[in-house]
């Protein structure tokens, strides 16, 4: 019936706008040392041209692996994408299917949009505002006022 009908939530409403990146050269010594921040559970390895071309968690890091490594080598986009349009509902199932809190956020050609965030609470995703705010408390600063919508 008209007026009936129900919106779903979707990703790109959901996701982090301005996710860190890292370029194809990275290496895996570069990750290690960003994977020391406990708030940082995927590289997303970005191409110059904004596609992803690999996704790498501290899981794809074994002790083993040489340093020198170009990280892009060791991680994958298997089961660690979703696109701006699916369902909120359907990256959450995803998410809490493969244990995980983040899924990168791609177009249809492959480029980076942004990152699904789940909360360690697991009660909603984090957002730009989130992500401003938690940088200012460790830089001891005012994250100022959220951009317009």
């Amino acid at each position: 019936m008209p007026g009936d009908v129900t919106t779903t939530q979707r990703v790109a409403q959901a996701m982090v706008t301005a996710p860190s990146t890292h370029g194809t050269a990275t290496t895996v010594a570069q990750l290690r040392r960003y994977f020391a921040d406990d708030h940082v559970h995927l590289a997303l390895i970005v191409a110059a041209d904004g596609r992803l071309v690999s996704t790498v968690e501290r899981a794809d890091l074994p002790a083993a692996l040489p340093d020198a490594t170009v990280a892009r080598s060791v991680g994958t986009l298997a089961g660690r994408t979703v696109g701006p349009d699916d369902p909120v509902e359907r990256a959450a199932a995803i998410l809490a299917r493969q244990q995980r809190r983040r899924l990168a956020v791609v177009d249809g050609s492959g480029r980076l949009l942004g990152l699904l965030c789940l909360k360690r609470s697991r009660t909603g995703f984090c957002s730009d505002a989130d992500i401003r705010a938690r940088a200012a408390d460790r830089h001891g600063c005012d994250p100022g006022p959220d951009p317009p919508s």
